[in-house]
């Protein structure tokens, strides 16, 4: 990885500015200064004259994307169990694989394939599910530091619901191995961070959630979780919360939903009611929405359009294994194409994601988690990936955008040539 004070690079350059508006620009220059993104100029200015030059040619340079929910431990198995809903899926698959990062040498072998995988993608920012195991999540968050990306990192907690061999045997001994593993990591690296990662409701006791209230408001960490995924998911939490009105409602008795001090990510949302959506609105909780794991699992198609029109927070996550795909891009278009099915099955009244959309929510939607990233507006972090589609010839003169929009149907990992992130080359 190598970092430069100042440099630009020069190709054709995409950014969204907001939710309805993608800049784009052809054959300009996009300038980084300590870290920072300095402007898009179509030639430098003065100031910026003799500074390095990465000239990308004629390909696509455009922001970071920022993965919002996946799952590390499972990107083993993914492409697999597809034909199963969540519950089951859960019970079947995933948790057998994940009791098996109690061994750190398996552990290690299959973080180091997620995490040079990860570098290699669209991706540039993550929040990560680890597993309950402290040894294991301190490797992977190892393994990620070295990558250069920027991330967040989740030891699991779960002390219900689980098999015997994925379930911490107490409240008590889930909340100490939690600090045990915060205070081993706190401080430890530039790029990675801890994030309180309660798995669901189902597989947290109340006790376990009031010692995880303490623990957040004592490190000040944000908070990762689920949220209305699945029918069945949301019948349960009634079931084993009585006294909560809605799912959100759970979370929010324990101060882990959003709010001033406690930044949450609540993945999915595909069955909120009116209630838990205003609820969301007024703690400032991000949405992860997830359309390829949520169509995989059968789970549904969560109200993506709305929640950009509430001026809810929405980003995008992968949710590998529940998504089979790590790509950002891949994310992009299934939302765009999940949203088109809400539209015409079940909500005529309210128009499918345009591309801009989808777009700024893989980017600067999500990015906001972060900080100011996401676009390439002055002032934000300098996060930065190439795109080649020469990949894919066309006979037809394209726009940038029309380009942009094409590369985003049909990517694969090859077309990523470049990557930055906060002005630091990945490579």
């Amino acid at each position: 990885m190598k970092q430069n004070s100042s440099f630009a690079l020069k190709g054709n350059v995409c950014f969204s500015t907001d939710k309805n508006t993608l800049v784009s620009r052809e054959h300009a220059y996009v300038v980084c200064e300590n870290g920072k993104c300095a402007g898009v100029f179509s030639s430098l200015p003065e100031k910026f004259q003799g500074i390095p030059v990465r000239d990308a040619g004629d390909s696509l340079i455009v922001p970071g994307f920022a993965d919002l929910h996946l799952h590390a431990p499972q990107y083993s198995f993914r492409g697999m169990g597809m034909d199963l809903e969540l519950l089951d899926w859960l019970n079947s698959v995933t948790f057998p694989e994940e009791s098996k990062y109690s061994d750190q040498e398996y552990a290690r072998k299959a973080y180091s394939i997620f995490a040079e995988d990860l570098k290699k993608s669209e991706t540039t920012r993550a929040c990560i599910f680890g597993t309950l195991h402290v040894e294991a999540t301190d490797i992977l968050m190892e393994l990620l530091e070295k990558t250069g990306l920027k991330t967040f990192v989740g030891k699991v907690n779960m002390d219900r619901n689980g098999p015997d061999t994925l379930q911490e045997k107490s409240a008590e001994i889930s909340a100490a191995d939690t600090i045990r593993w915060l205070d081993s990591c706190t401080g430890k690296y530039q790029n990675v961070k801890p994030i309180l990662t309660p798995r669901f409701i189902p597989s947290c006791s109340d006790e376990l959630m009031k010692k995880l209230a303490e623990i957040q408001k004592h490190y000040k960490l944000p908070v990762q979780s689920h949220l209305s995924e699945n029918p069945g998911e949301v019948s349960w939490v009634q079931e084993l919360c009585p006294e909560s009105s809605f799912y959100g409602d759970a979370y929010r008795q324990f101060d882990l939903f959003g709010g001033k001090d406690c930044p949450t990510i609540m993945a999915h949302c595909v069955y909120c009611p009116e209630e838990e959506i205003q609820l969301m609105k007024e703690q400032g909780v991000y949405v992860a929405h997830c359309p390829q794991s949520n169509t995989n699992l059968s789970s549904g198609i969560a109200p993506v359009k709305l929640y950009l029109e509430q001026g809810i927070h929405t980003g995008l996550g992968t949710d590998i294994a529940g998504g089979h795909s790590l790509s950002m891009l891949r994310a992009v278009s299934d939302s765009i194409q999940v949203s088109k099915l809400h539209w015409r099955y079940i909500d005529s009244n309210r128009k499918p994601l345009t591309f801009e959309e989808a777009f700024y929510i893989g980017t600067m939607g999500g990015g906001e988690f972060f900080g100011k990233t996401g676009s390439f507006l002055e002032g934000y972090e300098f996060d930065a990936v190439i795109l080649d589609d020469t990949y894919f010839p066309h006979p037809q003169p394209l726009t940038v955008r029309e380009r942009l929009e094409r590369l985003t149907y049909l990517s694969d990992a090859r077309c990523v040539t470049g990557k930055y992130v906060s002005g630091t080359e990945i490579f």
